[in-house]
């Protein structure tokens, strides 16, 4: 059963994800080498079935990994701890960023202001 289901229904979320992420990356890999044997004399044939089967043998081997029992039992395990993680509120994110972008504005004024200071100095010191 080289292409069957590992574990069905669990770490669903974690595995559709990856496994479509993954897709999208080799088919935009795909696209972009339909793009470039375009610019050949290779014939449409060429130019369309290259891309295309290198974009099903890439489907079933992402397939077959994201069922592979070693990485489905990570897989299922990471969605296992990602449930158990206690998510900040909403307010809490603002806070947070409000706080750090406040952080970030003083110390550039400040890094600013000592930059001048030692730039004027150092001109006086050497005219």
């Amino acid at each position: 059963m080289v292409f069957g289901i590992y574990k069905r229904g669990q770490g669903k979320y974690t595995r559709l994800c990856s496994a479509f992420a993954t897709a999208i990356i080799a088919g935009l890999g795909c696209w972009r080498l339909y793009e470039k044997l375009q610019a050949t004399d290779l014939g449409l044939w060429v130019e369309t079935m290259v891309p295309a089967g290198l974009f099903a043998v890439s489907a079933l081997l992402i397939f077959w990994l994201a069922n592979k029992p070693s990485v489905a039992d990570f897989m299922i395990a990471a969605e296992g701890e990602m449930k158990k993680v206690s998510w900040s509120s909403k307010q809490e994110i603002a806070v947070s960023t409000f706080i750090v972008i406040a952080v970030v504005i003083i110390m550039a004024v400040l890094l600013g202001a000592t930059d001048i200071g030692f730039n004027r100095f150092f001109t006086w010191i050497l005219l």
